[in-house]
């Protein structure tokens, strides 16, 4: 048995850390303040020995002069000089990629926080780890600071896995949970995610739902064995989330969140990235401000909710923390939960009936039979309405271009199919009742 308390004897775990950001810099800081506990913890000592970013000369808060600089990530990546390569530069290709494929073919271990890269080549990543021997850790991938990774791959035994969901970006959970509780515009709740730090100065990856659609596609794989498919995930994002859409939920009962929802069943795997009504009661519905949440709904525990930050320095750099003490543990686990030659090839069903039916707003012409029409139209795909309001305050629009006075008119529908909605809508904008876009959001009874 190992002695804890005698570490003369044990061999460095010597690290090399490409990508000095908020994340990288947080991770430097925690390894150099904690170096001593954390020794007396794994009986042998984390040294970061090298490190690799675009500039040498800014401030980052850490003590870098004895440390080893690298210009170039792959040549750090490859050095004699460490036994862990840290990649934490983002990207899906490029030199992340490069980095990381050279340490892997090299059998060293890699820790990268990197879901764009996953999402694209984790699957190639993973078999290039197996067949190398080295470890490849990546919980800081998927909700920054929650455990969720390391649940999938050694937390639930055998339970089967029926449904992941979650709330996997806080950008969006910001907004939203702004735009509720302020009653103020979605563009003025983003201006405010940017001065402060939440949100990118091109927001699209996040607002539009491409963020939460990688993390989720690494989820899915994990929880259903299947290959890694970003691309085959139906992606909504919360840009045309309006105060209609915040009123009419909260007055029935709800709260709107982002969700990324995947789960199995007979035709495959369903992915599908979109703003959802939740009731107020439920668990993630609680989930509010810059927090994620992600549920697991399995065989054995049935509903399991893991939540906290899902993004910034120190809860991310806590999460790579995570994976390189279970490195310097000798902890192995398949990358991707099971060993890549088994995983299936991915297989897609089709967007199911939703139990919870669905939320569309429409701003219809106020002339004689629009509604009638509509309801016709709905009727003919035997979409069944359990309810319909109009309000004199959802009023979107005074009148059309050509003089004709509009109202807002939302319907909720019983449970149905997504095609069957998607079909009545274009029947409907074709017949010329309605202007603009319908909104359609789905409602989720979790």
């Amino acid at each position: 048995m190992q002695d804890f308390g005698d570490t003369a004897a044990a061999t460095p775990l010597r690290i090399g850390v490409a990508g000095l950001g908020n994340v990288g810099a947080t991770l430097v800081r925690i390894l150099q303040k904690d170096a001593a506990e954390l020794t007396k913890k794994l009986g042998r000592q984390i040294v970061v020995t090298a490190v690799a970013a675009r500039s040498r000369s800014r401030d980052r808060g850490i003590d870098i002069s004895g440390l080893d600089w690298f210009d170039d990530p792959v040549a750090l990546a490859k050095s004699d000089g460490i036994d862990l390569f840290v990649e934490l530069i983002g990207g899906e290709d490029g030199p992340a990629f490069a980095a990381v494929k050279a340490a892997l073919e090299m059998g060293r271990p890699v820790v990268t926080a990197n879901k764009a890269l996953l999402a694209k080549h984790g699957v190639t990543l993973a078999r290039m780890a197996e067949e190398s021997g080295a470890q490849l850790g990546f919980e800081a991938a998927v909700a920054g600071g929650i455990p969720v990774i390391k649940t999938l791959r050694e937390g639930l035994g055998s339970a089967r896995i029926a449904k992941v969901y979650g709330i996997m970006n806080g950008t969006c959970n910001y907004i939203l949970t702004r735009m509720g509780n302020e009653e103020i515009s979605f563009a003025e709740c983003l201006k405010d995610a940017q001065a402060l730090g939440y949100a990118e100065a091109d927001p699209t990856f996040d607002v539009e739902g491409f963020d939460t659609a990688h993390k989720l596609s690494i989820l899915a794989t994990l929880c259903f064995g299947y290959e890694i498919a970003p691309d085959k995930i139906h992606v909504e994002g919360i840009s045309k989330i309006t105060q209609h859409d915040i009123k009419v939920a909260a007055d029935l009962g709800y709260k709107i969140k982002l969700l990324g929802i995947a789960q199995r069943s007979d035709d495959g795997i369903e992915q599908r990235v979109h703003p959802t009504f939740v009731p107020k009661g439920s668990a993630i519905a609680g989930v509010d401000g810059v927090m994620n949440a992600v549920a697991l709904e399995t065989d054995h525990v049935h509903e399991l909710l893991l939540a906290g930050p899902g993004a910034g320095g120190p809860p991310t750099a806590a999460s790579v923390m995570s994976d390189i003490l279970d490195i310097a543990r000798g902890t192995r686990v398949p990358p991707l939960g099971v060993p890549s030659e088994e995983l299936l090839p991915f297989r897609q069903a089709p967007m199911r009936a939703h139990e919870g039916g669905y939320y569309i707003r429409l701003n219809a012409k106020d002339v004689p039979g629009a509604l009638a029409a509509i309801a016709t139209r709905m009727g003919e795909r035997s979409i069944s309405i359990d309810s319909v309001i109009q309000r004199s305050d959802l009023k979107a629009k005074d009148s059309t271009d050509d003089g004709v006075s509009t109202r807002t008119v939302v319907m909720i529908t019983q449970k149905t199919l997504e095609a069957d909605v998607r079909a009545a809508l274009a029947q409907i904008r074709a017949d010329g009742f309605i202007v603009g876009e319908p909104q359609l959001i789905r409602i989720e009874l979790l």
